[in-house]
């Protein structure tokens, strides 16, 4: 399989019109238009039925201490986690592409509860739940894709992984607001092939993307 995109190129930084924030010279960041990427794929084995597509960057910091505080930088080498972007399941076996801003155009404040994507198919949460949770404006259930804001001090450039599956099911059974977790172990054994586009970002103006 082959995964290809008009929006974003293989190892190079995603440009700001697809990021949940962009660089900001007197605030660190601002809020970017957060339209979710041109995605296209091709050569599915004989025997799919369906599609899932995730995005999800793995250099998220795992302890918070130094993330977007003055004076401070978060280091390179402290362990990485997950942070989910994007899941959506169950997409039909007719459907090779998405187009850009189809999913998402703009920031949803509480997050999308009804994002748009092919018909039939279910988005998963991302992890924007978790990170706003407590927050009074922003706190809430995000589903469908939102972008990427890795922490603006980060000292290492963050890697986002869109991968998607070809699947031998027109269904995973999972339900609108499903997690990684849940996606994994509903993947597992149905999986004909899959491919992986990888592209990366920084807001931190010392750290080239």
């Amino acid at each position: 399989m082959q995964l290809s995109s008009n929006s974003l190129t293989h190892n190079q930084p995603v440009p700001g019109e697809f990021a949940f924030c962009i660089a900001d010279p007197h605030e660190h960041v601002r809020m970017a238009p957060n339209r979710n990427p041109h995605l296209a794929w091709s050569g599915a084995p004989e025997g799919t039925r369906s599609f899932v597509i995730c995005c999800i960057d793995n250099d998220v910091p795992t302890k918070p201490d130094d993330v977007n505080q003055e004076g401070r930088s978060v280091p390179a080498d402290l362990p990485r986690a997950e942070f989910v972007h994007w899941l959506i399941s169950d997409i039909p076996a007719s459907i090779t592409s998405i187009a850009a801003g189809s999913c998402c155009d703009g920031i949803t404040a509480k997050g999308k509860q009804d994002p748009p994507g092919p018909a039939g198919s279910v988005q998963g949460v991302n992890d924007y739940t978790g990170w706003f949770a407590g927050d009074p404006d922003m706190g809430g259930t995000y589903l469908g894709y939102d972008g990427p804001c890795p922490p603006w001090n980060d000292s290492l450039v963050h890697h986002y992984h869109f991968t998607v599956y070809a699947i031998d099911t027109p269904s995973l059974g999972l339900s609108k607001g499903f997690d990684l977790s849940a996606l994994r172990s509903a993947l597992d054994g149905h999986v004909l092939a899959q491919a992986e586009l990888v592209a990366t970002y920084s807001l931190n103006p010392e750290v080239p993307a």
